[in-house]
């Protein structure tokens, strides 16, 4: 992604864009007016709204609130909801996404 910082998904971050196309597959599967393009379009939602980050990841809020981490969340809105994206400012040249959750998920995982 192009911009001041380099954003970068871990290994974990990986895993949840497979975990969470998986269950809008699943979802879509069970549903009576299944639309399969659901969870492709949830995907690449949350990878446009990363790329936000290689340009003012400052300006999410912080994780864990008063403290002056570099630990700070994305919200992406996709449908009724959303995903919610932690990611921490490494240096002044990269970004990590370290997970990515359904805003209705209890944690990350």
């Amino acid at each position: 992604m192009s911009g001041p910082f380099a954003v970068v998904f871990s290994t974990e971050a990986e895993d949840d864009l497979l975990r969470l196309f998986d269950f809008a597959l699943l979802r879509e599967l069970q549903s009576e007016t299944a639309d399969m393009s659901i969870p492709q379009r949830a995907i690449e939602a949350i990878r446009k709204g990363c790329e936000f980050l290689a340009h003012s990841p400052f300006s999410c809020r912080k994780a864990h609130p008063g403290d002056d981490s570099l630990v700070r969340e994305l919200l992406i809105s996709f449908g009724s909801s959303g995903y919610v994206a932690l990611f921490e400012i490494v240096d002044a040249n990269t970004v990590i996404v370290g997970a990515v959750r359904h805003q209705r998920e209890d944690d990350y995982h």
